[in-house]
């Protein structure tokens, strides 16, 4: 890093990063404001083409050998890393567990896994897949690709730089609210589908072979994805096509954010990514194969997921709990920094078409059993994380009906 480059940083972390949320609350304990919008307005509200504030690259940040972190990024005490629990592999903590799913014993017949996994996302939210037909070797490509593109000279990563409107592209925070707190990543968004969306000048060029990898590497996520929405639905006890139909059909969405976490001096004081249930309907998480990061709310624990080589994380989004009418449930979750080494994961989003009203399946509602929560579309839920950023599970929470 040169000289200019040091001194733009510093004049950032003196000028910016003092800036307190407003109120002095922090991301949770702000209050969420469910105005009484139009539909336009509840897709459009809050979005602009620019972001509120200068963006403050986390990677150039990290290697300016700072010794703490920023006053923007340090947590509150309530929401700091605290001990925790590092499951799978250590069977003095094998009462609490993310079950482990070999894909292609259900497909196979097993009723035994079937039933895990339905287990698995009545209780937990979160499981691992085995055996699930995606080759290994592509596994690996895909994740190197994007970490040597987040080793690329950061002005050739600017030229990627995302808006608040469509996220797509190169970032550093989720939310647009002015002084919010911030998470301790960088990250790359884009789409895969639907096709009208998906568009590779928004893709990075360099490496030289990131977007041929990218583009298998999606179609093959994309059947996964297809795969695990047979097995869930036929849990549920309706037809095996059930939640791929509610989804759009054929018309539905997919896109993928990497996430990169730099080294950060103080740990203890920040978060990778802040606690959040994922707003969308299934998503697939390649995790890093050298270190663990992402942990899991279990009752009041955070337990720290150790993935098996070459699985899958799979947990299941807002949209789930939705259309199972709180049958399956979304899981909080966050994710934890060092200060040894880098992280790199590939989160991919298996949604509903954007514009098509997600509710309680009708086979699973009754007289005695009403539906949970009113008609919404996708564009319009996922508005809420893309304006306020990652805040829990407090808004699946409340659009619970009080019918």
């Amino acid at each position: 890093m040169n000289n200019q480059d040091r001194i733009m940083i510093e004049k950032e972390t003196t000028n910016k990063i003092e800036i307190k949320t407003k109120n002095g609350l922090n991301n949770q304990e702000q209050e969420v404001r469910m105005d009484n919008m139009s539909d336009l307005d509840k897709t459009t509200k809050g979005l602009g083409e620019k972001w509120p504030e200068p963006i403050i690259r986390v990677q150039s940040l990290a290697e300016s050998n700072l010794t703490t972190v920023p006053d923007r990024f340090i947590k509150p005490p309530s929401q700091r890393p605290n001990e925790t629990i590092a499951i799978n592999h250590q069977p003095e903590t094998a009462a609490i567990n993310i079950p482990v799913i070999d894909l292609s014993s259900i497909l196979s017949g097993n009723q035994e896994d079937k039933e895990r996994i339905s287990e698995a996302c009545r209780e937990f939210g979160f499981f691992q897949v085995i055996n699930h037909g995606v080759r290994p070797e592509l596994m690996a490509v895909a994740r190197e690709a994007w970490r040597s593109f987040f080793h690329l000279p950061v002005e050739t990563k600017e030229a990627y730089s995302n808006s608040p409107i469509t996220y797509e592209g190169y970032g550093s925070r989720l939310g647009v609210e002015k002084g919010a707190l911030l998470d301790w990543n960088d990250y790359y968004f884009l789409n895969f589908l639907p096709l009208g969306l998906k568009d590779l000048n928004k893709w990075p060029s360099l490496p030289s072979n990131i977007r041929e990898v990218v583009d298998e590497y999606g179609e093959e996520l994309v059947k996964l994805g297809e795969r695990l929405m047979r097995i869930l639905s036929s849990n549920l006890g309706v037809k095996k096509e059930q939640l791929q139909e509610a989804f759009g059909g054929e018309d539905f969405g997919a896109c993928m954010r990497v996430n990169y976490y730099p080294k950060c001096p103080r740990p203890e004081l920040a978060l990778g990514l802040s606690p959040h249930s994922d707003p969308g309907g299934i998503t697939i998480l390649l995790p890093d194969d050298q270190v663990a990061g992402l942990q899991v709310r279990h009752g009041d624990t955070w337990i720290t997921v150790n993935a098996l080589p070459n699985a899958f994380v799979v947990n299941l989004g807002d949209q789930m709990q939705i259309l199972s009418n709180s049958i399956y449930k979304s899981s909080e979750h966050r994710v934890i920094v060092n200060s040894h080494k880098e992280r790199v994961s590939l989160a991919f989003f298996y949604n509903p078409k954007s514009d098509i009203l997600i509710k309680p399946l009708e086979q699973l509602v009754s007289s005695t059993n009403p539906p949970l929560y009113p008609p919404m579309s996708f564009d319009q839920y996922r508005l809420f994380i893309r304006t306020q950023g990652p805040r829990g599970k407090i808004y699946v929470e409340s659009h619970v009906s009080t019918r």
